[in-house]
Protein backbone atom coordinates (compact mmCIF):
# COMPACT_ATOMS: atom_id res chain seq x y z
CA UNK A 1 0.00 0.00 0.00
CA UNK A 2 1.17 3.75 -0.36
CA UNK A 3 2.90 5.71 2.37
CA UNK A 4 1.49 8.77 3.24
CA UNK A 5 1.48 11.48 0.88
CA UNK A 6 3.08 14.67 2.44
CA UNK A 7 1.01 17.53 2.48
CA UNK A 8 2.49 19.44 -0.47
CA UNK A 9 2.63 16.60 -2.43
CA UNK A 10 -0.80 16.19 -1.80
CA UNK A 11 -1.88 19.78 -2.60
CA UNK A 12 -0.24 19.39 -5.60
CA UNK A 13 -2.22 16.26 -7.00
CA UNK A 14 -6.20 16.25 -8.28
CA UNK A 15 -8.82 15.17 -6.22
CA UNK A 16 -9.18 11.06 -5.76
CA UNK A 17 -12.38 11.56 -7.32
CA UNK A 18 -14.53 14.55 -8.87
CA UNK A 19 -18.13 14.55 -9.73
CA UNK A 20 -19.88 16.85 -11.32
CA UNK A 21 -24.02 17.19 -12.70
CA UNK A 22 -24.87 13.56 -12.51
CA UNK A 23 -27.85 12.88 -14.16
CA UNK A 24 -29.09 9.12 -14.95
CA UNK A 25 -32.53 7.84 -16.09
CA UNK A 26 -34.34 4.89 -16.96
CA UNK A 27 -37.30 4.11 -18.81
CA UNK A 28 -39.55 1.36 -18.44
CA UNK A 29 -42.11 1.69 -21.38
CA UNK A 30 -43.30 5.26 -21.14
CA UNK A 31 -42.55 6.28 -17.54
CA UNK A 32 -39.12 7.64 -16.72
CA UNK A 33 -37.21 7.30 -13.52
CA UNK A 34 -34.64 10.18 -12.61
CA UNK A 35 -32.33 7.81 -10.58
CA UNK A 36 -29.82 10.88 -10.12
CA UNK A 37 -30.64 14.34 -10.59
CA UNK A 38 -27.02 17.11 -10.97
CA UNK A 39 -25.34 15.37 -8.33
CA UNK A 40 -22.18 17.03 -7.43
CA UNK A 41 -19.14 15.76 -5.24
CA UNK A 42 -15.45 15.17 -4.57
CA UNK A 43 -13.51 12.52 -2.81
CA UNK A 44 -10.02 14.54 -1.86
CA UNK A 45 -6.82 12.41 -1.07
CA UNK A 46 -6.16 11.25 2.29
CA UNK A 47 -10.61 11.70 2.90
CA UNK A 48 -13.19 9.12 3.43
CA UNK A 49 -16.77 10.22 2.56
CA UNK A 50 -19.39 8.16 3.40
CA UNK A 51 -22.59 7.85 1.56
CA UNK A 52 -26.14 7.37 3.15
CA UNK A 53 -29.70 7.38 2.45
CA UNK A 54 -32.74 5.69 1.52
CA UNK A 55 -33.20 2.58 -0.31
CA UNK A 56 -33.95 3.80 -3.72
CA UNK A 57 -32.28 7.27 -3.22
CA UNK A 58 -30.14 6.73 -5.87
CA UNK A 59 -26.83 5.42 -4.24
CA UNK A 60 -26.09 2.30 -6.19
CA UNK A 61 -26.90 3.92 -9.64
CA UNK A 62 -23.90 6.88 -8.28
CA UNK A 63 -21.62 4.25 -7.37
CA UNK A 64 -21.85 2.33 -10.59
CA UNK A 65 -21.30 6.22 -12.67
CA UNK A 66 -18.77 7.02 -10.20
CA UNK A 67 -17.11 3.68 -10.97
CA UNK A 68 -17.69 3.89 -14.92
CA UNK A 69 -19.67 0.94 -14.45
CA UNK A 70 -22.67 3.14 -15.36
CA UNK A 71 -22.55 5.81 -17.92
CA UNK A 72 -24.35 9.11 -16.59
CA UNK A 73 -26.87 10.58 -18.94
CA UNK A 74 -25.55 13.95 -18.26
CA UNK A 75 -22.59 15.09 -16.14
CA UNK A 76 -18.49 13.92 -16.00
CA UNK A 77 -16.50 11.52 -13.54
CA UNK A 78 -12.71 12.12 -13.71
CA UNK A 79 -10.72 9.71 -11.35
CA UNK A 80 -7.21 11.42 -10.12
CA UNK A 81 -7.59 13.88 -12.58
CA UNK A 82 -8.46 11.64 -16.00
CA UNK A 83 -12.01 11.62 -17.12
CA UNK A 84 -13.69 8.07 -16.85
CA UNK A 85 -17.91 8.77 -17.98
CA UNK A 86 -18.17 9.86 -21.66
CA UNK A 87 -15.62 7.26 -23.11
CA UNK A 88 -15.80 3.41 -24.66
CA UNK A 89 -16.34 0.94 -22.26
CA UNK A 90 -13.24 -1.03 -23.17
CA UNK A 91 -11.26 2.82 -22.10
CA UNK A 92 -13.78 3.02 -19.16
CA UNK A 93 -12.65 -0.29 -18.03
CA UNK A 94 -9.07 0.21 -18.77
CA UNK A 95 -9.17 3.21 -16.34
CA UNK A 96 -11.11 1.58 -13.73
CA UNK A 97 -8.62 -1.43 -13.70
CA UNK A 98 -5.55 1.01 -12.65
CA UNK A 99 -7.61 3.97 -10.63
CA UNK A 100 -10.68 2.81 -9.35
CA UNK A 101 -10.29 -0.11 -6.06
CA UNK A 102 -14.43 -1.73 -5.67
CA UNK A 103 -15.08 -3.57 -3.03
CA UNK A 104 -18.73 -4.91 -2.44
CA UNK A 105 -20.87 -7.00 0.00
CA UNK A 106 -20.31 -9.74 -1.71
CA UNK A 107 -18.84 -10.92 -5.07
CA UNK A 108 -15.79 -9.70 -5.20
CA UNK A 109 -14.05 -13.07 -5.78
CA UNK A 110 -14.28 -15.64 -8.36
CA UNK A 111 -15.26 -18.78 -6.91
CA UNK A 112 -12.98 -21.20 -8.34
CA UNK A 113 -9.85 -18.78 -8.13
CA UNK A 114 -8.04 -18.87 -4.54
CA UNK A 115 -7.30 -15.12 -3.00
CA UNK A 116 -3.76 -14.60 -4.54
CA UNK A 117 -5.25 -15.73 -7.93
CA UNK A 118 -8.14 -13.27 -7.63
CA UNK A 119 -5.04 -10.51 -6.79
CA UNK A 120 -3.18 -11.76 -9.39
CA UNK A 121 -6.10 -11.55 -11.87
CA UNK A 122 -7.01 -8.33 -10.88
CA UNK A 123 -3.12 -7.03 -11.42
CA UNK A 124 -2.86 -8.91 -14.46
CA UNK A 125 -6.04 -7.24 -16.49
CA UNK A 126 -4.62 -3.59 -15.11
CA UNK A 127 -1.13 -4.33 -16.74
CA UNK A 128 -3.28 -5.52 -20.05
CA UNK A 129 -3.94 -1.39 -20.44
CA UNK A 130 -0.46 -1.02 -21.77
CA UNK A 131 0.57 1.45 -19.22
CA UNK A 132 3.00 1.57 -16.23
CA UNK A 133 0.64 3.22 -13.59
CA UNK A 134 0.17 0.13 -12.15
CA UNK A 135 0.49 -0.37 -7.82
CA UNK A 136 3.46 -3.06 -7.45
CA UNK A 137 2.53 -3.84 -3.82
CA UNK A 138 3.51 -7.33 -2.99
CA UNK A 139 0.93 -9.61 -3.12
CA UNK A 140 1.64 -10.85 0.69
CA UNK A 141 2.77 -7.88 1.73
CA UNK A 142 -0.82 -7.08 1.18
CA UNK A 143 -2.89 -10.08 2.58
CA UNK A 144 -0.28 -9.37 6.17
CA UNK A 145 -1.91 -6.27 5.95
CA UNK A 146 -5.67 -7.50 6.02
CA UNK A 147 -4.40 -10.48 8.28
CA UNK A 148 -4.96 -12.82 6.18
CA UNK A 149 -1.96 -14.16 4.88
CA UNK A 150 -2.52 -17.62 6.04
CA UNK A 151 -5.35 -17.90 4.36
CA UNK A 152 -3.75 -17.06 0.94
CA UNK A 153 -4.35 -20.42 -0.94
CA UNK A 154 -7.88 -20.86 0.20
CA UNK A 155 -10.96 -20.53 -2.24
CA UNK A 156 -13.83 -17.85 -1.71
CA UNK A 157 -16.19 -20.79 -0.45
CA UNK A 158 -13.62 -21.97 2.36
CA UNK A 159 -13.46 -18.18 4.07
CA UNK A 160 -15.53 -16.63 6.73
CA UNK A 161 -17.40 -13.64 6.37
CA UNK A 162 -14.92 -11.93 7.75
CA UNK A 163 -12.17 -13.11 5.77
CA UNK A 164 -14.24 -12.42 2.76
CA UNK A 165 -14.62 -9.14 3.13
CA UNK A 166 -10.32 -9.08 4.17
CA UNK A 167 -9.95 -10.45 0.74
CA UNK A 168 -12.65 -8.63 -1.29
CA UNK A 169 -10.23 -5.67 0.36
CA UNK A 170 -6.73 -7.07 -0.75
CA UNK A 171 -8.50 -7.61 -4.51
CA UNK A 172 -9.37 -3.99 -4.48
CA UNK A 173 -6.13 -2.11 -3.55
CA UNK A 174 -3.51 -4.52 -5.20
CA UNK A 175 -3.14 -2.10 -8.01
CA UNK A 176 -3.12 0.85 -5.51
CA UNK A 177 -6.17 2.92 -7.16
CA UNK A 178 -6.65 6.20 -6.75
CA UNK A 179 -10.10 6.04 -4.80
CA UNK A 180 -11.34 2.90 -3.22
CA UNK A 181 -15.42 2.84 -3.60
CA UNK A 182 -17.25 0.35 -1.12
CA UNK A 183 -20.59 -0.41 -1.20
CA UNK A 184 -22.26 -1.79 1.94
CA UNK A 185 -18.73 -3.35 2.72
CA UNK A 186 -19.57 -4.78 6.44
CA UNK A 187 -23.82 -5.14 6.17
CA UNK A 188 -23.36 -8.72 6.46
CA UNK A 189 -20.39 -8.45 9.35
CA UNK A 190 -20.51 -9.04 13.07
CA UNK A 191 -19.49 -6.16 15.09
CA UNK A 192 -15.52 -6.54 15.90
CA UNK A 193 -14.89 -7.66 12.08
CA UNK A 194 -16.84 -4.53 11.55
CA UNK A 195 -15.08 -1.91 12.93
CA UNK A 196 -11.58 -3.97 11.48
CA UNK A 197 -12.82 -3.87 8.05
CA UNK A 198 -13.44 0.33 8.56
CA UNK A 199 -10.05 0.60 10.31
CA UNK A 200 -8.49 -0.86 7.39
CA UNK A 201 -10.61 1.39 4.63
CA UNK A 202 -9.74 4.62 7.41
CA UNK A 203 -6.06 3.61 7.02
CA UNK A 204 -6.12 3.67 3.27
CA UNK A 205 -7.82 7.27 3.32
CA UNK A 206 -4.55 8.27 5.27
CA UNK A 207 -1.74 6.61 2.82
CA UNK A 208 -3.14 9.21 0.83
CA UNK A 209 -5.77 7.94 -1.40
CA UNK A 210 -9.50 8.30 -1.28
CA UNK A 211 -12.18 6.31 0.29
CA UNK A 212 -16.16 6.92 -0.51
CA UNK A 213 -18.64 4.63 1.06
CA UNK A 214 -21.88 3.67 0.48
CA UNK A 215 -23.41 2.65 3.93
CA UNK A 216 -26.38 1.87 5.93
CA UNK A 217 -23.99 1.74 9.11
CA UNK A 218 -23.32 4.11 12.00
CA UNK A 219 -20.03 3.01 12.49
CA UNK A 220 -19.28 3.54 9.05
CA UNK A 221 -20.34 7.00 9.27
CA UNK A 222 -18.35 7.53 12.62
CA UNK A 223 -15.14 6.68 10.90
CA UNK A 224 -16.28 9.42 7.45
CA UNK A 225 -14.62 13.04 7.31
CA UNK A 226 -17.90 14.32 5.53
CA UNK A 227 -21.13 12.52 5.14
CA UNK A 228 -22.70 12.59 2.77
CA UNK A 229 -26.97 12.29 2.00
CA UNK A 230 -28.78 11.32 -1.38
CA UNK A 231 -32.71 11.50 -1.34
CA UNK A 232 -34.67 11.18 -4.39
CA UNK A 233 -31.26 11.24 -6.34
CA UNK A 234 -30.57 14.62 -5.20
CA UNK A 235 -27.73 15.90 -2.32
CA UNK A 236 -29.48 17.14 0.54
CA UNK A 237 -28.33 19.97 2.52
Amino acid sequence: MATVAEPNEAAAQPDALTARELYRFFRAGEEETLALRGVSLSVRRGETVAVVGPSGSGKSTLLACLAGLDEPAGGVVHVGGERISHRSEALRASIRARRVGILLQSGNLIAHLDVTANMRLARTAARGTGTANVGTADVGALLDQVGIRGRARALPQELSGGELARAGLAVALVNDPDVLLADEPTGELDGATEREILRLLRGRAESGRGVLIVTHSREAVKIADRVIALRDGRIQP
